[in-house]
């Protein structure tokens, strides 16, 4: 069984590794373009990146969006790493970063094919569907407080 490793910091700490992540789910599996995924918030947000050995497998960032709201984007778990829990874990590690951070609140965009994992560990449906990246999304809340 794989020991996974967590960091949390800012890009130039682990954006990089995050971004091979996102690249391969968003980009390469999900068909999103590089211009929508690759945007200019990964320098205002924290990372977050889960690694098997040297391999990162996981990752997920958070932004403030108001003095205690944050938004957490970019959820993102290897293929071949789907099912052992590590999306719970890295939602959980920036849930926790974020309340350190003075998060009272997390809104996410969540795709409609993974509302059940969101709802399933707290979060609410507040908004109709909508389209992002040419994907049908939902936004969600958490209080973190």
């Amino acid at each position: 069984m794989p020991s996974y490793t967590l960091e949390v910091g800012d890009d130039d700490a682990v954006g990089d590794e995050a971004r091979q992540v996102r690249r391969s789910v968003f980009i390469d599996e999900q068909g999103v373009s590089e211009s929508e995924e690759m945007d200019d918030k990964d320098g205002a947000a924290t990372h977050l990146l889960l690694s098997d050995g040297d391999r990162p497998v996981a990752t997920a960032r958070y932004r403030f969006v108001d003095e205690t709201t944050v938004k957490i984007e970019r959820v993102a778990v290897l293929s071949q790493y789907r099912g052992e829990g590590l999306g719970i874990r890295i939602m959980e590690a920036a849930e926790a970063a974020a309340r350190d951070d003075g998060a009272m609140e997390a809104v996410l965009h969540g795709q409609r094919r993974v509302e059940e994992f969101y709802t399933g560990i707290g979060y609410e449906i507040v908004s109709d569907e909508f389209e992002e990246a040419g994907i049908p999304h939902v936004e969600m809340r958490k209080e973190l407080a």
